[in-house]
This record gives C-alpha cells, sequence and structure tokens, in this order.
C-alpha cells in the first residue's frame, strides 16, 4: 500500500491525502472562515469606537467636573441699569504747597516742628552754602572796582572838559585880539604907516589862531564821544553787575526756606546737618479749611470719566454730593487718579486722609439686558461665560460682549437672552475647559 501510494503521488504529483476508505479512519478537517475567527474583535473595536465618538459629541472638548455647592449661579434678566461705579476716595487737602530748596546746601537750623501750623513768609528751615557766600562776595567786590572805574572816568570827563574849555577861552581871547589889530593895521597900512610884511604876519597870526581853535573843537568832541562810549560800556557793566549780585542775593536768601501760604506743615523732611541737593522737596504746608477728595478708578472707566460728573457719598448720616474736577490720565497699576471737590454744603470735621466710598455717577439709568456682576469678568475679560443648560446638569462656554457695567450688573449686547443661567463664580480652575459638569446632588 505505501508502494502504491508513493507510485501513485509520483505519477500523478498530487499532493494531496486520498480520502479515506471506510469508516473509523482520518478525516480532512474544514478551516474556520475569517469572518467567525475577527467578527467578535471586529464588533468590540466598533462599539467602544462608537462609545468614543458618543462621548465626544457629549462633552464638546475638555471636561472640568466640579461640585455643585462651589459654583455660583446668576439669570440673565431684563431690568433698569444705573450707570455708576463704586470708588474709594481719601480726604486730602484742597491745596498744597511744596517746600523745595531752590539752592543747595546743609541744612543749619530747622525752625518749625512737623504738624505745625505756619503763617505765609515764616522762616521754617534755613540752609548753608559757603560757596555760593563765596560767590556773592566776589561778584559785590567786582561791581565795586567796575564802580571806582566808572567814577574815575567820569572825573577824567569833567577835568578834560575843563581843560578845552580854558584852552577855547585863551583862543577866542587870541582871535578877538588879532582882529581887533587887523583893523587898526588895515588903516595904517592904507595910509602906509607900517609895512605890508608887518600886516601879513598877523593875517597869518589870525588863521592859525582860528585853525587852532577849530582843532581844539574837534579834539575836544572825539574825546568826549570816547569818553561818553566807555561811561555807556561801564554803566552797563555795573547794571550786569548789580542784577548778578541781586540774583546771588536772592540765591542766599533762598536758603532761608519760608512758608509759601497758611496752612499747616507736614511731611517735613530735614534735619540739622543734612545736605540737601538743589530742587529736594523739604516738606509741604496744607490748607487748613479746605479739602478736596482724590480716588483711583479703574482704566475701563478712562474715557467715561470726565469732569463735571457728580459723585454722591454719605458721611456722619448726612448725605453730600462732589463733582470731578481733575482727572490725572497717567495709568499706575492699572488705575488713574481723580480730583474731586465738594458741592455746598462741605462736610463737616472732615479729616485729610480720611476714607469715603463713593458712587460715582456716569450716565442716566436705561433699560437693558442684565447679568449680575461676578468673578468670572476678571478671568475672562468679558469675552465669554459658561451657561448652564435647560436640565442644570452641566455648562458650556459661550462667547458674548458686555456693555456697559457698575458694582451689581454687567449689560449685556450680546450672546445671552432673558432666562439664561450663568456660572458667576470665578473660572481660575477651569479656563481652558469647553464644558464643566456639575455634582448631581443639587440645582443651580
Amino acid at each position: 500500500m505505501p508502494l502504491r501510494l508513493k507510485n501513485f503521488k509520483e505519477h500523478t504529483g498530487a499532493s494531496a491525502m486520498p480520502p479515506p476508505l471506510a469508516d473509523g479512519m482520518d478525516r480532512a478537517i474544514t478551516p474556520i472562515p475569517a469572518w467567525r475567527r475577527y467578527g467578535p474583535y471586529a464588533v468590540l473595536a466598533a462599539l467602544a469606537v462608537g462609545i468614543l465618538c458618543w462621548a465626544l459629541l457629549r462633552t464638546g472638548g475638555n471636561t472640568y467636573r466640579v461640585p455643585m455647592d462651589r459654583v455660583t449661579f446668576g439669570k440673565v434678566t431684563r431690568g433698569v441699569f444705573e450707570d455708576f461705579i463704586a470708588v474709594r476716595g481719601t480726604a486730602a487737602p484742597f491745596t498744597t504747597h511744596y517746600l523745595t530748596a531752590d539752592q543747595g546746601g546743609t541744612v543749619k537750623q530747622v525752625l518749625s516742628e512737623d504738624g505745625a501750623i505756619v503763617k505765609a513768609g515764616l522762616p521754617l528751615i534755613i540752609l548753608a552754602n559757603p560757596a555760593l557766600e563765596l560767590q556773592v562776595a566776589t561778584r559785590e567786590a567786582d561791581s565795586a572796582s567796575q564802580l571806582n572805574a566808572l567814577q574815575n572816568t567820569k572825573l577824567q570827563l569833567e577835568e578834560g572838559r575843563f581843560k578845552y574849555q580854558r584852552d577855547l577861552l585863551e583862543i577866542e581871547h587870541q582871535i578877538q585880539k588879532l582882529a581887533g589889530d587887523l583893523a587898526r593895521d588895515k588903516i595904517l597900512l592904507d595910509g602906509n604907516a607900517i609895512a605890508p610884511s608887518m600886516y601879513r604876519q598877523e593875517e597869518e597870526e589870525y588863521a592859525y589862531q582860528v585853525k587852532l581853535k577849530e582843532a581844539i573843537v574837534a579834539s575836544r568832541d572825539t574825546e568826549q564821544k570816547i569818553r561818553e562810549q566807555e561811561l555807556t560800556q561801564l554803566r552797563e557793566t555795573i547794571t550786569r553787575l548789580a542784577q548778578s549780585i541781586a540774583t546771588a542775593r536772592a540765591s542766599l536768601e533762598a536758603l532761608t526756606i519760608r512758608a509759601p501760604t497758611d496752612g499747616r506743615l507736614t511731611a517735613l523732611n530735614a534735619e540739622v546737618g543734612q545736605s540737601k541737593a538743589q530742587g529736594a522737596v523739604l516738606g509741604q504746608v496744607d490748607s487748613l479749611d479746605r479739602f478736596k477728595l482724590t480716588a483711583q478708578v479703574d482704566e475701563f472707566y478712562l474715557g467715561r470719566v470726565a469732569p463735571g460728573q457728580v459723585a454722591l457719598f454719605t458721611l456722619d448720616g448726612h448725605d453730600y454730593r462732589a463733582t470731578v474736577s481733575k482727572i490725572y490720565p497717567q495709568i499706575t497699576n492699572g488705575t488713574f487718579r481723580i480730583d474731586l471737590t465738594f458741592e455746598d454744603p462741605s462736610p463737616g470735621g472732615i479729616r485729610a486722609g480720611q476714607a469715603v466710598d463713593i458712587r460715582l455717577e456716569l450716565g442716566g439709568a436705561a433699560t437693558a439686558l442684565l447679568l449680575p456682576y461676578g468673578p468670572f469678568f476678571q478671568d475672562t475679560g468679558g469675552n465669554w461665560v459658561f451657561t448652564v443648560a435647560p436640565n442644570g446638569r452641566y455648562a458650556t462656554r459661550r462667547a458674548v460682549r458686555f456693555g456697559r457695567r457698575n458694582p451689581q450688573y454687567l449689560e449685556v449686547i450680546q450672546g445671552l437672552a432673558p432666562g439664561e443661567t450663568v456660572v458667576l463664580s470665578a473660572y481660575e480652575g477651569f479656563q481652558k475647559m469647553d464644558r464643566i459638569e456639575f455634582d448631581p446632588s443639587g440645582k443651580p
């Protein structure tokens, strides 16, 4: 049998075994189809993918789970929006004059104490500056020298004027005498009583004296002109020196710091022996009977606060009004400063540094869509919120736009409808989430 099978294989080239010839012998096993072997795995995989897709579609992205008691909610309503902001004001003197060192120096004396009531012009601090004192003394010596030169020039001018006047008088006398001689000798010459040569000598002498007079007058005028120019220059120099001395003396006087006005001396910063640079602030004098309010306002309202706006506040059980008088547009730590002045009647008994809660009116009341103000606004900048689903089980992220705001409400411009519920608490823990789910133990 094996030999026949081997010959059969070799003859036919078949590689498969022939079917069994009788019962009880080996059978060929039929292979399992692929769909039966891998089908259950494919079903499980499809089910897992479906569950995942359902979960993603249900959550819409990143999800954060939070206990209900850690979240606060607010409803969108339609009502009257009062356009105001609440700020903390501080009472300050109405006027403040700073004590500034116009000249640097060393503190020599402090004549008043911090908190003292002072009168205008009262000396408060005395500084010493030896270099400035030496400079003033030098300028005064220069001025004295120039004054002496001016006096000498004036004296020389007077002496020259007297000399020229005397010389001219003598020449005039000679000319008059020669004129008389010429008139007399002309008669004698006509009668041949004198020689013509003698007469010509007299004429020449007369002409010489006339020319000498003209030369002396010209010299006098020129010298007087020069002397006058010297006098003018000396007077200008003396004037400049006098102004310089006056300035230097004023600088010396400025070493004594005086009260610029009546008031209370505060913030005194001067001790004997301290060196103070030019321009240093040594203290201030505050007004006693008039006050104002200063407040820091969020930079969000910089474009909405204007002079003349009304502010309301209560002090000692009485209501008062104030108006915005000045705005300082410089932004510091996210706020800017405003000054407010009281309207009659002014509050009595107010003290510098006293804090006051102010209600600053920005506009009139108007009907609007309102959402209670909450900490979320600081986290989102008012650009988006978490709105609660109708079933109250979760909240989803939604873009919104707000308009005006006051300490109680935000004016809703876009993105929310009346009756919708919004998460008002801080979003610090889930700013990057798209959905937050609430513990089902409570309802918003």
